[in-house]
């Protein structure tokens, strides 16, 4: 199944709600990085919200950063998501193993450690919105909840899970934000306050194939659900030679001189999707000659 984002109302738009399924993106997250199963149940549980996050942006050229830095041993994340969905991020280690939590779960709390979640968004403005709050839990799901509640002052619920298989593949990954409107009434409050209660395991539910929409119909249930429309989402990453060549232009002409005398092909590495790209000293003094011109 293609993953995709739901958008949908509920309580006579006293309510807005997406959900999304992404194993597909995580799964190549997972393969692009070679990520433990503990580093590709956190970088897919915030590839995961930056997805639906960034479908929530209006402008199409509108960009959506998630940044976390950690004491625990992943240090930090990084996911980039535009308004049309598309998702790409990375973990600085991605091979940090460790033992389960006390639940018997990927200990992801214990990898992301205590720190720092930066939300930005830029969107065509001199200067991008940045918001921080203070890691709640290091799990994700709780983290946001408390971003949008402090930063945004936005009622919400967010919940993400990652299921991995015997192999360390991605069985399944996918999840939920639920956002109270200003003028949301008691009784409606309280109605999806039992429907949340309900909810004990975004994995389980994935794990029995649950859809987005059935995931909506579970959370907005009795709140005269209505969705809105579906879009794709995937990982994307858009860089390519002519962006990595801007990115050496733009290091100076003194650092680039000092890579030429040294005589040897350079391999330069996006983080995002770990594509290597290789310039040899020829092709490096003719961005040389352009950066000059």
């Amino acid at each position: 199944m293609k993953d995709y984002i739901v958008r949908a109302t509920a309580g006579n738009v006293q309510i807005r709600a997406f959900a999304a399924t992404t194993g597909e993106m995580v799964e190549t997250a997972r393969k692009a990085h070679n990520t433990s199963p503990v580093i590709t149940a956190a970088l897919g549980r915030l590839m995961t919200a930056g997805a639906m996050m960034g479908s929530m942006l209006k402008g199409e050229k509108d960009l959506l950063t998630l940044q976390i830095q950690g004491s625990g041993p992943v240090k930090g994340m990084t996911v980039t998501a535009d308004s049309k969905a598309n998702v790409k991020g990375y973990a600085i280690v991605p091979d940090v193993c460790l033992p389960a939590n006390d639940k018997g779960k990927l200990d992801v709390g214990g990898a992301v450690g205590i720190g720092i979640l930066n939300v930005i968004k830029d969107m065509g403005l001199k200067e991008p919105y940045v918001g921080q709050t203070v890691l709640q839990t290091g799990e994700i799901g709780d983290d946001l909840t408390y971003y949008f509640a402090t930063s945004e002052q936005i009622p919400s619920s967010v919940g993400l899970g990652v299921l991995m298989d015997r192999d360390n593949s991605v069985a399944c990954a996918g999840g939920f934000i639920v956002q109270l409107m200003p003028f949301a009434e008691e009784k409606t409050i309280q109605k999806l306050e039992e429907n949340l209660k309900n909810i004990t395991s975004v994995t389980r539910l994935l794990k029995e194939g649950k859809t987005p929409e059935e995931l909506l119909g579970l959370l907005l249930d009795g709140l005269d659900m209505e969705i809105l429309d579906t879009i794709p989402t995937q990982f994307y990453c858009n860089c390519d030679r002519k962006r990595i060549e801007k990115a050496l232009i733009s290091i100076g002409k003194k650092d680039m001189q000092e890579m030429i005398d040294e005589g040897k092909e350079i391999e330069v590495n996006c983080h995002f999707c770990n594509k290597n790209y290789q310039f040899t000293v020829d092709e490096l003094k003719t961005l040389l000659h352009r950066a000059v011109r």
